[in-house]
Parts: structure tokens; sequence; C-alpha cells
């Protein structure tokens, strides 16, 4: 995604983000973090809308770079950081919201999710749009998917929502994603090593056979 320079490959894209937020009680004096932000395309939108306080962090360099990158040109506001979800460098009670948009299947979850709790005020909002498998798949299947994402693991929704609870998520809503995949949008495509376009083409490939069963369910829920 990063070489690609993918603007943003969630289910629903920049749409989707925008419908979940028109439902949340979001204001100037917000503060919001972007787990796994990539290029900042969910951030700057929200900083611009809302006028609020937005962090983003992505573990990928390059992503970050083009991140800070997006802020400079568009005079955005809004501060981007590269660590990982995992270890979170903020204090404690500092979010109202938090967005994960697929990214936390890529990490230890439950690791990930504590922090995400943890960096969250009383009250405050964790909203993911996450990989949900609809059914469990043979061993070697799974495997396979899971090395050729670099995924971390692939999670049932009943699982996910233990896992929620687990991290002391209240309030627990999930809703099936009915938008479409966006289609990315590639900045500067010429010149790219064929090995990137195989990987896109085998990710085609890999969403057509498990169509209705690699799904996204928008996860919501409360500290």
């Amino acid at each position: 995604m990063s070489q690609l320079g993918i603007e943003g490959a969630h289910p629903g894209g920049i749409n989707l983000t925008k419908k979940i937020f028109e439902r949340e009680n979001v204001n100037k004096n917000s503060h919001i973090l972007d787990v796994g932000c990539g290029t900042g395309q969910t951030v700057a939108y929200l900083a611009r809308k809302f006028g609020a306080h937005v962090t983003g962090i992505d573990i990928n360099s390059i992503m970050v770079e083009k991140a800070k990158k997006r802020m400079k040109e568009k005079r955005i506001q809004a501060n981007v950081i590269q660590c990982t979800v995992e270890k979170l460098p903020f204090l404690d009670n500092q979010f109202d919201f938090v967005i994960s948009e697929s990214v936390l299947s890529f990490v230890d979850t439950s690791s990930a999710l504590n922090e995400i709790y943890r960096v969250l005020k009383r009250g405050g909002r964790l909203i993911a749009i996450e990989l949900t498998m609809k059914h469990p798949l043979s061993e070697k299947e799974e495997d396979a998917i899971k090395q050729f994402y670099g995924f971390n693991s692939l999670t049932l929704k009943k699982d996910w929502e233990v896992r929620l609870k687990q991290a002391g998520f209240d309030h627990i809503r999930i809703k099936k994603n009915t938008s479409t995949n966006p289609t990315p949008v590639f900045h500067n495509p010429e010149g790219m090593e064929p090995e990137l376009y195989e990987i896109l083409e085998q990710h085609l490939e890999y969403s057509f056979k498990y169509q209705g069963i690699l799904e996204y369910r928008i996860y919501s829920c409360t500290k």
C-alpha cells in the first residue's frame, strides 16, 4: 500500500468513515486518535470537518511521511506519529474517540485493545472497521491468508465481541458493512515494480475466492 500510494483501502473507504462520524458527537473540542492512519486521509477529514484535535499513528515510515506531507500541503493542524498501537506513547484517558480502519487483525489484538482502552477517556468511543470471518476456514487456508496479508489473526464476529469485552468495553454494537470496497487510487504508478502489481493481483484473487467468508464489520463500543 505504501509503495503503490493507495489512498485508503479499508472497505467503504472515506465515504463510510464520513457516514460513521455523522452519527457521532464530534466537535472542535474532541480529541481523536486514528490508529494505523496510513497516508492520513481520515486524519485530514476529521480535522477539517470538525476542527477537532486529531492525532494519527502508523508503524510504516513511508505512510507517516506521506501523511505529514498531506497535512502540510493542505495546511491542516494534526499530529502524525510513527509508533505501534500495541504501545501507544500517550497518557491515560486522553482521547474521546479512537478510530481503527482495518488495523487490529495485523497486530496483537488483545494488547492493542488494552492500549486503546487505556488512552480513551471514560465514556470515550472506539470505532473499528475490521476483518471478520463468517465461518472458520481450514488451517491451511487460514495460514496462507495470514502469510500473504501479514495478518496476526483471523477472527469471527463472536470472538471480536469477546475480545472487546475482555478489554473492558461496553455497549458493543456490531454492524455489517454493506458498502462496496473502494477502487484503490494510485499516485505515480509509472515505474512501479512488477512484483507490486503481482501482489495486487493476488489480493484480488483472494478477495474473489473468499467473498462472503472474509467480510468486514463495524464495531462501536464505549469505555
